[in-house]
């Protein structure tokens, strides 16, 4: 038995990967019990789209908060779109299932609390294989994004986000598809609804950052001149980095590419809510309740 599989039988901290949870609280709940989390001492970071689409995005939203001191949390699509609803700046779809949450008598904490999370995070990990550094966001990093950029682009929208006073501008202006690319004299409000969309929504692009947002399925139903991102030469790819992502159900988990980790395993599509443990790479699922 190598030394960390001692550590983790003994109970010393764990980092684990939380795919798309999207208010399938009974499922989160049984895929903690199954890694055996321990709020004292380990780590969820969760991948984006807590909430929505799922049957329970109030209790959710509830239990994360009160372990919130144990999670790392990046924001995902339906998070802003929450965000949106809450003040008004979009109305909701026949899909969602935010009514619950939208009535909480504790709506404003869980607005306020949302509004502080990034779109990134990153830490090293001492895993099995030496010192790692995981990078985390809900959809991404698009191939022409050095680390510099991708921190930059995080920091401004978390900045803005997170600012009584500006926060309401950025959210009714952050939907639409365009710009659809980097180009040096955008306005603030045009960048950072792009960087939005990277960090949130991105699935196809080219290998200079051009986005196709319609297209859904698997990697192989790329449009014409597109690929997904992830099979594009990265920028900010270096030795030690490893990069986790969600919100593409339809890949199943999988990229085939080792240190590119997709996370999300479709739970509100019927299929299964999955952890990745950092240190060793095993991964734990559970089954959707049906």
């Amino acid at each position: 038995m190598t030394p960390l599989l001692n550590i983790y039988r003994n109970r010393i901290m764990a980092n684990y990967a939380i795919g798309d949870v999207q208010g399938c609280f009974f499922e989160l709940k049984g895929l903690l019990d199954e890694i055996n989390f321990d709020p004292a001492q380990d780590k969820l970071w969760f991948v984006g789209d807590l909430i929505n689409r799922g049957p329970d995005s109030l209790r959710t939203i509830e239990f994360i908060y009160k372990i919130k001191d144990s999670c790392n949390v990046v924001l995902g699509n339906h998070d802003m779109h929450f965000l949106a609803i809450a003040e008004n700046l979009r109305k909701p779809f026949k899909k969602d299932t935010l009514k619950q949450l939208l009535e909480s008598e504790n709506l404003n904490l869980y607005k306020k609390w949302l509004r502080n999370q990034s779109l990134l995070y990153y830490e090293n990990i001492q895993s099995e294989g030496g010192n790692k550094i995981y990078l985390m966001t809900h959809a991404g990093i698009p191939p022409h994004w050095s680390w510099q950029d991708a921190m930059e682009a995080a920091q401004e929208i978390k900045a803005v986000l997170s600012d009584d006073k500006l926060y309401r501008d950025y959210l009714s202006n952050i939907y639409g598809n365009l710009p659809n690319k980097s180009e040096p004299n955008l306005n603030s409000l045009d960048r950072m609804r792009l960087n939005t969309n990277y960090l949130t929504r991105m699935r196809f692009c080219k290998i200079d950052g051009e986005l196709e947002l319609e297209t859904k399925g698997t990697e192989t139903d790329k449009p014409k001149g597109f690929n997904a991102w992830f099979n594009h030469p990265l920028t900010i790819k270096n030795e030690n980095l490893h990069l986790i992502f969600g919100h593409w159900a339809a890949l199943g988990g999988k990229t085939n590419i080792e240190k590119i980790i997709a996370i999300d395993t479709g739970c509100v599509w019927g299929y299964k809510l999955s952890a990745y443990r950092l240190e060793d790479s095993k991964v734990f699922s559970y089954d959707r309740i049906t």
